[in-house]
């Protein structure tokens, strides 16, 4: 398949990076309104739109600012166009229903860079959690105590704002474990929280607390932070019927599970790029998304995060908002 990459910050050079890595895929230029027509990113041609592309490509991967991805993927969409969105879907109900209105309406593919969803690990949890193998859960508890400088939130107007960002550390740093957590639990009944700035000087917040009741009973806890230096990598503690179970970035570190022998692919956690930077190194779990939608392309089948599933998590970071608002 062969892919525009919409957008020129730091994520579009992981995703091009992965696709050089695939020898099925290519990438075969970029959208940019900050350069001129025809001026060279990595290597590459970019155009001002879409319309604009002269070569030949399958579809597109959207990596602008996340209150933008609705302009970009409706866009595409309205050319035939398969699209690939960086976390998360949108920013806002309204924006995410126009989008997957238009990939129904055009028959595209719609699907959201959830990669943490790739990783051996936690698909095995998920299988076993579909099974109910591990009894009734009790509870999951979720960290996600990252770091970011003032430096990173003043190198662009809109971080850490609601307009564009869509808030802070939940809408932005947290969002890909809260999309694992309800890909693995579903999505909670109740939620109650307390979020605030404490560390940095932006609109939103740099940290918070949630409790989330579900219809079985279960318990979760969700923490996320931007004050937490050096930063850490996520973790998640499970307590259930038959044990508990840890994930350290999405690696099972410890298992004492009765009855299971622990399905650890490997034993050391994963390394962490964006505990402590917005820079990503390992292109690997990109590469694991881009070959999973090539297969829904190919088989007219569902991406493992496709847009109706994958808007949940900003369904439920809105709803956290709500509690800073004082509203339940």
């Amino acid at each position: 398949m062969k892919y525009v990459i919409v957008g020129t910050g730091n994520i579009s050079h992981t995703y091009l990076k992965a696709l050089r890595a695939l020898p099925a895929s290519e990438a075969v230029g970029f959208i940019s309104r900050g350069k001129t027509p025809g001026e060279a990113e990595g290597h590459l041609p970019c155009w001002p739109s879409l319309a604009a592309v002269d070569r030949p490509f399958d579809a597109v991967i959207v990596t602008t600012p996340n209150g933008l991805h609705h302009q970009s993927a409706i866009e595409a969409a309205g050319l035939g166009k398969h699209v690939l969105v960086e976390k998360p879907l949108d920013i806002s109900q309204a924006a995410m229903d126009d989008m997957i209105d238009a990939a129904a309406r055009h028959q595209v593919i719609l699907a959201v860079s959830y990669q943490r969803r790739t990783n051996p690990d936690n698909q095995a949890v998920k299988q076993l959690l579909g099974r109910q193998a591990f009894g009734r859960v009790y509870s999951a508890d979720l960290s996600c105590r990252f770091w970011r400088d003032q430096a990173y939130y003043d190198s662009a107007p809109y971080r850490g704002g609601y307009a564009i960002d869509g808030g802070g550390v939940f809408m932005q740093q947290a969002s890909h474990n809260i999309d694992n957590y309800i890909w693995l639990f579903g999505m909670p009944e109740r939620v109650q929280g307390e979020l605030d700035t404490f560390a940095h000087r932006m609109e939103a917040e740099d940290h918070g607390a949630v409790v989330l009741r579900h219809a079985d009973g279960m318990i979760g806890t969700i923490v996320a932070s931007t004050c937490a230096p050096p930063g850490y990598p996520p973790r998640l503690e499970v307590s259930c019927e038959k044990g508990t179970f840890t994930l350290l970035n999405d690696r099972i570190s410890e298992w004492h599970i009765a009855g299971i022998d622990n399905p650890a692919t490997r034993v050391e956690p994963a390394p962490d790029d964006g505990a402590s930077s917005p820079a990503i190194t390992d292109s690997s779990r990109h590469e694991a998304v881009i070959e999973d939608f090539e297969r829904a392309v190919a088989q007219d089948g569902t991406p493992l995060a496709e847009g109706n599933d994958a808007r949940r998590a900003t369904d439920l970071i809105l709803r956290i908002y709500r509690c800073r608002a004082g509203s339940r």
